[in-house]
């Protein structure tokens, strides 16, 4: 039979067993931890990477200025968006930045006009740019086009960003008065999507940070090709071929390469500043 000196030291070497056997489970638990929060981290990291960015979007770019196309897999096809309205814009969750006109929310009928288009043209310092917008295609972001244009938010603001990727981004981008590519409005305007969407030249569509429902004030029209984007930026009309030729000689003499490293092109060669807008009564 033990005696009791034998029997407190074999507890003690099964206390000291227990002891280590626990650490080492929670040493294992802090491992597994750690790998999947990095792993988590670079998950996101790439995610908003290739969603995120440019300097698309809007409000607030981070705002709008996101208009990068995805560089592998394929992209999750949103469902179709349509608006009967009211569109029920919302007030942007960061500040818009300082200096920028006000210019308050969209007046927001019920229902939203979608019916016909409405001409408009772009008075730059290059040449005139003549629009064509489309209310049944996307009624709300028309609306609040013609706020913005009525309210004289792009009057004297530049386009702030040219790619010139040819195989894959072919974009002018404006609507930013700061010219940072983080202005917008104060408010974001509500997706319309085709999930059929692509994006060849003459295409006028909204930049956005890569979030649903984050449009602004920021647009980019598209002078080549650029069908590597995803459906993920609302299409509301078109550039007429007078206004593609002066979006061509801008193109033309290139960019300076400032956003390449994020989300490519960067700002024009050719310094483009929108003057005026007119909407055709």
């Amino acid at each position: 039979m033990p005696s009791n000196e034998q029997r407190r030291q074999a507890a003690k070497r099964k206390l000291e067993r227990q002891l280590e056997r626990r650490a080492q489970r929670a040493k294992r638990r802090r491992t597994i931890g750690v790998s999947a929060t990095v792993l988590g981290t670079v998950l996101v990291v790439g995610l908003v990477y290739f969603l995120a960015t440019m300097g698309g979007g809007d409000d607030e770019q981070t705002a709008s200025d996101a208009t990068d196309p995805a560089t592998s897999g394929e992209p999750e096809m949103p469902e179709a968006v349509t608006t009967e309205g009211p569109c029920a814009y919302i007030e942007a969750e960061q500040p818009p930045v300082d200096g920028l006109p006000e210019v308050g929310m969209p007046e927001d009928p019920d229902p939203t006009p979608s019916e016909g288009t409405v001409s408009v043209t772009l008075g730059t310092n290059e040449g005139e740019i003549p629009l064509t917008l489309d209310r049944e295609q996307a009624p709300c972001t028309v609306q609040s086009f013609l706020h913005l244009a009525e309210s004289g938010y792009f009057d004297a603001s530049p386009c702030h960003r040219l790619v010139d990727s040819t195989d894959a981004l072919e974009v002018l981008q404006c609507g930013d008065p700061s010219g940072t590519g983080m202005g917008g409005p104060g408010y974001n305007v509500p997706d319309e999507i085709d999930p059929e969407q692509t994006y060849p030249r003459g295409t006028l569509a909204m930049a956005n940070s890569g979030a649903p429902n984050s449009g602004g004030s920021q647009f980019f029209m598209v002078y080549g090709d650029s069908n590597a984007l995803g459906p993920q930026y609302t299409v509301f009309g078109s550039i007429d071929e007078g206004g593609l030729e002066v979006v061509d000689e801008i193109a033309a003499a290139g960019h300076d390469g400032s956003m390449e490293a994020q989300a490519g092109g960067g700002a024009p060669n050719t310094e483009v500043t929108i003057e005026t807008v007119t909407i055709a009564s």
